[in-house]
């Protein structure tokens, strides 16, 4: 479905952000964006304007995404002085602005977040991503989005450009759950294929034969597909960073907390990633969780058992 040209606004122009917003430039629309670290490619030769804060990007655009680390950050970049907020108002076409966070942040903030931009007089709508940087860069994301119906049928057409499998899971907040939860799923299924190749490969296999066996059977899956070939080639450059994973973990172990569930798997996959920080692996990629067991074997895949 092909969108008329709009005036959006990026903020956060990293790993994923910078492919993200790529994909909008790509179909036409103006973009107008800021970011804390180096503008990156597509976007540093496209024609973006570069803004110096969230709040002149506010100004410039009717529609304001965000992709940033953590939620302090999103706080930051919303509310502050010249944050976000201070720069909304009525649309260029007369219509109620709208802030979408496409970061990976607490589901409890974001309800907060949420009312105090609803306040302002604009629409809201948490939308975190599944797919990482090739999912971001072959426009196939999974997006996750919480909000109202009606914005989100209007939104729709901008979350096409980014990703393939869109859902609107629920009211604001419930995007954000949604995240955490594949989180949850994505952290265990490394463990799972780390265990696996590892033990295969210390059992004097070949792990790269065993994992091409397994992808035509029951224990396929884009983990396996993707994370155990860096696993098994040594390429732990992100990717997604085991800080990050580190950082949506917390927001689970925290939220089953105050709801009284247990996650005893979550917390020793998150075990497993302070261990390979400990050892210098807080940006590695997260696949990088094998080394941590691998330090346990004393024994790394690909290396030939005795």
């Amino acid at each position: 479905m092909s969108v008329s040209p709009l005036n959006i606004g990026f903020i956060g122009l990293g790993i994923m952000g910078a492919p993200m917003a790529g994909q909008l430039v790509k179909a036409g629309h103006s973009l107008f964006v800021n970011t804390r670290s180096t503008v990156r490619e597509p976007i540093a030769s496209s024609n973006a304007v570069r803004c110096d804060t969230p709040r002149k990007v506010a100004e410039k655009a009717d529609i304001i995404i965000l992709m940033l680390p953590d939620t302090p950050d999103v706080e930051r970049v919303l509310f502050a002085e010249n944050g976000v907020a201070a720069g909304l108002g009525k649309a260029s076409d007369g219509g109620r602005k709208v802030v979408i966070d496409m970061s990976s942040i607490s589901p409890i903030a974001t309800k907060e977040f949420a009312a105090r931009i609803n306040a302002a007089g604009c629409d809201y709508l948490d939308a975190p991503v599944s797919g990482g940087e090739v999912g971001a860069k072959n426009a196939a994301l999974t997006i996750m989005v919480g909000g109202e119906q009606a914005v989100f049928d209007r939104i729709k057409p901008v979350f096409d450009l980014m990703g393939k499998n869109i859902n609107l899971v629920g009211g604001n907040g419930d995007g954000q759950t949604a995240k955490v939860a594949n989180q949850i799923i994505v952290a265990l299924n490394i463990e799972a294929v780390s265990e696996a190749l590892l033990f295969a490969a210390k059992a004097g296999a070949d792990p790269a034969k065993v994992r091409q066996a397994l992808m035509g059977g029951f224990a396929s899956s884009r983990i396996l597909e993707v994370h155990a070939e860096r696993m098994i080639n040594r390429t732990f450059d992100p990717g997604f960073r085991i800080e990050l994973h580190q950082k949506d973990l917390n927001l689970a172990l925290s939220s089953a907390r105050a709801l009284g569930v247990s996650l005893p798997n979550t917390a020793t996959a998150q075990e497993l990633f302070n261990a390979c920080s400990a050892h210098g692996g807080s940006g590695w990629d997260h696949s990088g969780m094998v080394r941590a067991l691998e330090k346990m074997a004393n024994f790394e895949i690909g290396q030939k058992s005795e």
